[in-house]
């Protein structure tokens, strides 16, 4: 249940109320930036994505619900966008392992291991021509050009709702197709 502060405030920053949204973001910055950098493991990127959560916070304050207390807002969006940020991470290592593993594999000798590179690599690109085109153009922004979310959705006109969920659907059509190949090969 939201407490009454919280509502207080809450419709205080809906209605515009800088100063109150300054009052926030002053009281609970750094609490937040801590918290985030013992996710990422990195303050610079801590702050980041801080600043990224109060940006998006004020720019949506009018459409943001709260159902428990401010506080548990904030930090859960946070423990979220930190997760995200290492799941990412993991991601860009895995992609540049693979990179060099397979400029190796390039290299190497072995017929096999050149031919199931080069099926993989085309499955991925037939995976991400059916994409629709605004999935495929957030999606290339995101892993190809590193734009964060909140970039994408100021660029597109769109809620960052709204890229976060054309990524995770673009990222389930690759999983699906990558775990269908493996299964098969």
């Amino acid at each position: 249940m939201v407490m009454l502060g919280d509502i207080s405030v809450l419709k205080k920053i809906k209605e515009g109320d800088i100063k109150t949204f300054e009052k926030i973001f002053r009281l609970y910055y750094s609490p937040l930036c801590l918290y985030a950098a013992s996710i990422t493991g990195k303050m610079y990127i801590a702050e980041e994505i801080v600043q990224e959560l109060f940006y998006v916070f004020w720019k949506e304050r009018e459409n943001i619900q709260i159902l428990h207390s401010l506080k548990n807002y904030l930090y859960g969006a946070i423990r979220n966008r930190s997760l995200q940020y290492c799941e990412h991470q993991e991601v860009e290592n895995r992609h540049r392992d693979a990179i060099l593993t397979s400029s190796n594999k390039e290299n190497s000798s072995d017929p096999q291991d050149t031919l199931e590179y080069n099926e993989l690599k085309d499955l991925i690109d037939r995976t991400l021509d059916k994409l629709p085109e605004r999935r495929l153009r957030i999606f290339r922004m995101h892993r190809f050009e590193g734009k964060k979310y909140a970039e994408i959705a100021s660029e597109l006109s769109l809620s960052v709702k709204t890229v976060e969920a054309e990524m995770t659907k673009a990222l389930q059509l690759l999983r699906k197709e990558i775990e269908n190949y493996t299964h098969i090969a």
